[in-house]
């Protein structure tokens, strides 16, 4: 099977015809088994697409790769409106659902793992496609959530069906955040509150509460309900059994205590943090949730606003070097960003700005609205030298791409 060593320019290169005859033969392979021959999307697990990136991996594609060709399949199908559940439910799945959400007593397993895969799938792609798109591909599997469980479900299925709630309404709900509807984003974060305080898995709650701080901190003024809210999540993560979620939560612990300037708490809360890190994390049920990386960059964060601005910049460079993965590359333009502020107060204004051109690209990939933010607040720290040339350049690529 030939390989394409950068899908997405691959496909850039298809559509204007110059990809190499082994690469277009790779996606046009991919296209064809996305979809069945009745002509519906089929991108789930069980699916024909879901085995040939499977065979891919047997002989030899690296993951990042193939990450890329479902990324650029997935892209392209929604391009052309593809954006259904639908498209990511097993091929047997789509009946089963359908009979589920007109009578939720025929719900089982089968209609559950489904509906997970669906929002998995999802959340895979934050980061790679523009988050108003992935919020419409999201958007049946929370209704379907809705439906079950005003049912009634099987009652067995039920703590199943209520995690899978919980990840769909919190997703929806920072999603709604990012294409800036604060007030649905309110609302999904009540709704994925509500059911997680039925399951008994406190790492879930303490999930939804630090993923609300998060946009709460962006979408209104002041820190006491961000605080209020990460205390709660560092509560529910402390009886809770993932040690990387309980990690997360005392960093965003330490970010709050960072912005309100109480550099004790800080040292504290980062402290805890890398106690949590350093733990044995066989089993825990969150797996990915945090790393090493993450946390310099929370470390990144705490030095600017009560440290080292040279420090930060150091633990800000090591923290984007660390994340590499499509699904951080939001977190990365974040990252990114605040090392160009490090390099302001640092005495480094125009390299900060030629950093700020690297995460102006980043940002516009998905319109994230925090990386959008935090690039404005770094240009702001460059108005003392509005009238050099390179300032006028940063303002003409962000005036290009985000209309700021």
């Amino acid at each position: 099977m030939p390989t394409a060593p950068n899908v997405q320019r691959t496909v850039s290169r298809w559509e204007a015809g110059k990809a190499a005859p082994d690469d277009r033969y790779q996606l046009l392979l991919a296209y064809v088994y996305a979809t069945t021959t009745g002509g519906q999307v089929s991108l789930g697990s069980g699916s024909d697409f879901a085995e040939l990136l499977e065979a891919l991996g047997l002989l030899g594609q690296g993951e990042r790769q193939i990450a890329e060709t479902r990324t650029a399949v997935i892209r392209h199908l929604t391009d052309r409106g593809g954006s259904s559940l639908l498209a990511f439910l097993t091929p047997g799945g789509r009946q089963g659902l359908a009979q589920a959400l007109t009578d939720p007593s025929q719900a089982d397993d089968v209609v559950l793992d489904d509906l997970a895969a669906t929002v998995d799938g999802v959340n895979a792609q934050v980061g790679s496609l523009p988050f108003v798109r992935l919020q419409l591909m999201l958007a049946p599997a929370v209704e379907a959530c809705r439906t079950l469980l005003a049912g009634p479900a099987p009652e067995p299925l039920l703590p199943q069906l209520r995690s899978t709630a919980v990840a769909a309404s919190t997703l929806a709900g920072r999603l709604a955040f990012e294409t800036r509807d604060d007030t649905a984003s309110r609302t999904l974060y009540a709704e994925a509150t509500r059911q997680a305080g039925e399951l008994a898995e406190p790492w879930r709650q303490a999930g939804v509460h630090m993923s609300h701080a998060l946009v709460t901190l962006y979408s209104q003024d002041g820190l006491e309900r961000p605080r209020a809210l990460v205390d709660a999540a560092v509560r529910a993560a402390r009886s809770g059994d993932s040690v990387l979620v309980r990690a997360r939560a005392h960093a965003l612990q330490a970010e709050i205590a960072a912005r309100a300037r109480l550099d004790r708490q800080v040292q504290t809360a980062l402290g805890l943090a890398w106690y949590d890190m350093e733990a044995k994390h066989a089993g825990d049920p969150s797996p990915s949730s945090f790393s090493p990386g993450h946390l310099r960059g929370f470390e990144g964060v705490c030095q600017l606003w009560v440290g080292d601005p040279a420090r930060a910049h150091d633990q800000f460079a090591a923290s984007a070097d660390a994340l590499t993965a499509p699904r951080e590359q939001v977190q990365r333009a974040i990252v990114r960003t605040d090392q160009a502020l490090a390099r302001v107060r640092m005495g480094a204004p125009q390299e900060a700005a030629q950093l700020l051109h690297e995460c102006v690209t980043a940002a516009s990939t998905t319109g994230g609205r925090v990386p959008a933010i935090r690039l404005r607040r770094a240009r702001q720290e460059l108005r003392p030298w509005r009238r050099e040339d390179w300032v006028a350049d940063l303002d003409d690529h962000l005036m290009d791409v985000l209309g700021s």
